[in-house]
């Protein structure tokens, strides 16, 4: 198919997508337990946007003429990769759906796709709207299953040209032996965070509070690179302290179709249960809970807004991916303190730093080994903006026109010339 035909049904689904918004974002919430108004407003638009990118991009792939030393014309072609496997996470089922089919598709290759076995819905309405907007039979294949399973299969498959996987690092490093071992297709994996969100000396503490508030709490909690490890100078601490508590307090938790809705539950019996174990080895490890640290209610996965302080390092809830809401808040002195304490752990996602001093922000933005640093901002995830980890948060990009090379195979073609005009 050519480019341009590509292009037109990326753009048609996109089309789709916007009229049936609210259905989708319904589907978000039933199967994640998301607020209803966070999947509508927020996720099914980004959705959307972010396809019309990649049509945006399927005609403008090409490769390029590069000098040679000697008679011989030299191109490059930019080919599809083949048929990619990718797997999906269940926090963000309709994004990350989106995340890898539409640069996938772009490039012109066909897919086979798993979803978690929590959160199967979105896809699979999606890809019905994508076979309406003209999509040939057999480009895009949904398997709906469980990871030891269907996605081990998908990982290991010897016809299977390329594989991207987003979820845990424990889970990533499998499927990177899985693919190694049957035919060492190429790996793009997105992993886990335990992202730092650092609040200078000189912040205006009411707005770095709020900041951090959504940093960590978007979501349930359940975002891999929420900004669970809160730094914040001594000299602003205690009033930071003050102000985190209250935003935690005043969260509004329940159910994800009322509106007004904050928070809604965790997506299940595991994670909830994980959840609370973590609480409580905050608590056992001598960490002060500020507030929350239990179920709310007697039915649902809901879990109250919780705020640690007096975090140390070598706790659990400043070491482990929590992947709840759960807030641990860290003293600090300075810029050298800082910097270390963030770059000493095993991830490298993302990082939030909230400063008005140019040279902070300069110095911090370079010295953190992350992927992903938001200077005054956090979670903005613009189409165009390219995401992933260092260190053991995974391995390449998504988003943006970093991601197209995930799906592409460069070919160096070099023909010999006979008499050339000129070289």
């Amino acid at each position: 198919m050519t480019a341009y035909e590509r292009s037109k049904i990326i753009l048609r689904f996109a089309d789709l997508l916007e009229r049936h918004n609210d259905e989708i974002a319904a589907l978000e919430t039933w199967d994640n337990g998301k607020p209803f108004e966070q999947s509508a407003q927020t996720e099914v638009p980004m959705t959307t946007r972010l396809f019309r990118y990649y049509a945006g991009w399927a005609d403008k792939i090409q490769g390029l003429t590069a000098p040679a030393d000697g008679p011989y014309h030299v191109q490059t072609l930019h080919e599809p990769i083949g048929v990619a496997g990718q797997i999906i996470p269940w926090n963000f089922p309709l994004l990350m759906f989106a995340w890898k089919v539409g640069p996938a598709l772009a490039c012109g290759n066909t897919i086979v796709l798993k979803t978690a076995e929590q959160t199967p819905l979105s896809a699979l309405y999606v890809s019905k709207l994508l076979h309406e907007a003209g999509l040939p039979p057999g480009v895009l294949n949904i398997v709906s299953g469980y990871g030891p399973t269907a996605g081990a299969a998908l990982a290991s498959h010897m016809e299977v040209d390329k594989l991207a996987f987003t979820g845990s690092t424990t889970t990533g490093k499998i499927v990177l032996q899985l693919a190694a071992k049957s035919n060492l297709k190429p790996v793009t994996l997105e992993l886990g965070g335990k992202s730092p969100f650092i609040v200078c000396e000189d912040a205006d503490v009411d707005k770095a509070a709020e900041l951090a508030h959504y940093a960590l709490f978007f979501n349930q909690g359940q975002c891999c690179c929420a900004g669970s490890r809160t730094f914040v100078h001594e000299s602003v601490y205690d009033q930071f302290v003050e102000k985190a508590n209250a935003l935690a307090m005043k969260r509004v938790v329940g159910d994800p179709f009322k509106g007004g809705i904050q928070q809604g539950p965790q997506i299940d019996s595991e994670q909830f249960e994980k959840i609370l174990k973590y609480i409580r080895s905050g608590v056992d490890g001598g960490a002060k809970l500020e507030t929350g640290g239990e179920r709310l209610g007697a039915k649902g996965y809901y879990i109250k807004p919780t705020v640690f302080t007096g975090v140390k390092d070598d706790m659990l809830i400043a070491k482990d991916e929590i992947f709840g809401p759960v807030q641990s808040i860290l003293k600090y002195k300075d810029l050298d303190e800082v910097i270390q304490r963030s770059n000493a752990s095993q991830y490298g996602l993302a990082a939030g730093v909230f400063t008005h001093n140019l040279d902070t922000a300069n110095t911090l933005m370079r010295a953190l080994r992350v992927g992903s640093v938001w200077i005054n901002c956090f979670d903005v995830f613009d189409a165009a903006i390219p995401f992933g980890g260092y260190k053991q948060s995974g391995q390449g990009r998504e988003k943006g026109s970093y991601s197209l090379s995930n799906y592409l195979q460069v070919k160096a073609v070099v023909t010999a010339l006979k008499n050339p005009a000129w070289l």
